[in-house]
């Protein structure tokens, strides 16, 4: 994360040189030691991130491929004249355990076309979806095997 703040610090100055180098490094590493002293943020959790970041990004490649799905399956209930949509409620319980493999998979849910997250208490997650056919195999979806290898590595 460090080495982001400094990047960071270069590309909005626009122009590189020893003193806005030499500056930015010590602007980063004050920062750096702020986000560690006063947020919990360390160094392990950099490791922690830069070796989950390949999980993260096939994570992204999977929610936009549901995404995508989900989008043709709405379009095809709403272009259909004969097809009445089922609502439905469906709750399952999942095992994961962070609460950021938690949030991360409700706003997921959520993300994806014709599904809402409606509660998460504990475990349990309580969702509504358009239609039947959009709820079945959410509990085991792409979505909670990739979280777990996160959670797994963290």
């Amino acid at each position: 994360m460090y080495i982001v703040f400094v990047l960071f610090w270069i590309l909005l100055n626009g122009r590189f040189d020893m003193e806005i180098l030499i500056f930015g490094l010590v602007i980063s590493a004050a920062v750096y030691a702020f986000l560690c002293r006063f947020l919990g943020y360390s160094v392990r959790k950099d490791l922690c991130l830069l070796k989950s970041s390949g999980l993260l990004i096939w994570y992204v490649l999977v929610l936009v491929k549901e995404i995508m799905e989900a989008n043709i399956q709405v379009l095809k209930f709403v272009f259909s004249p004969k097809y009445i949509p089922e609502p439905a409620i469906c709750y399952f319980k999942t095992d994961l355990k962070s609460g950021f493999a938690k949030v991360l998979l409700a706003n997921s849910i959520t993300l994806t076309p014709g599904t809402i997250t409606v509660s998460v208490n504990g475990d349990e997650f309580c969702v509504h979806a358009l239609d039947t056919s959009l709820a079945e195999g959410i509990e085991e979806g792409g979505f909670v095997h990739i979280l777990k290898k996160m959670e797994a590595l963290w």
